[in-house]
């Protein structure tokens, strides 16, 4: 059997961190303690950035599926969001405004034809996972009916 010597401080998120992006998780681990190390400097933070919504609104189906392109989504069709909120993450470094309550244009109403969206099933986070998913210029807010993730508004103006 292989033996591998893995930092203890930084495995943990790193596999917090890939579930969030994975959807189909199994992971086996077993550990024997070695020794104590100098500090190897901090523990790095996520390389994606996160879809945040531009504008209040009530999310749909036409505006998810062209979000969707951008990254895996936290929200689903018909859920309230509000100007500032995480509703995804980025698939690329940096954060991205979207819009993800935006309705299809009425055209044409004879050459209109009904056209099926298939959106990909939204992320489902715990406490435990916003709270390490979010960066400094985030926070998690916590009611009794969600949680959600948002840009925090002060550091927001700051910049």
């Amino acid at each position: 059997m292989d033996s591998t010597e893995l930092e203890a401080r930084g495995y943990r998120n790193g596999c917090d961190d890939d579930r969030l992006t994975c959807h189909c998780y199994v992971a086996i681990l077993n550990t024997i303690f070695d020794s104590y190390d100098p500090w190897a400097g901090d523990i790095s933070s996520r390389d994606q950035g996160s879809l945040v919504a531009f504008e209040d609104g009530s999310t749909t189906s036409y505006a998810l599926l062209n979000a969707q392109e951008r990254g895996l989504m936290f929200v689903s069709p018909g859920q309230d969001v509000y100007k500032g909120q995480i509703v995804g993450i980025h698939q690329r470094p940096g954060d991205l405004a979207i819009n993800v309550c935006k309705k299809k244009a009425p055209t044409n109403v004879r050459s209109n034809k009904e056209t099926t969206v298939v959106l990909d099933e939204p992320l489902s986070y715990s406490l435990d996972d916003c709270i390490e998913y979010i960066q400094e210029d985030e926070i998690v807010e916590v009611t009794p009916a969600s949680i959600r993730m948002c840009k925090n508004p002060k550091i927001s103006k700051k910049k």
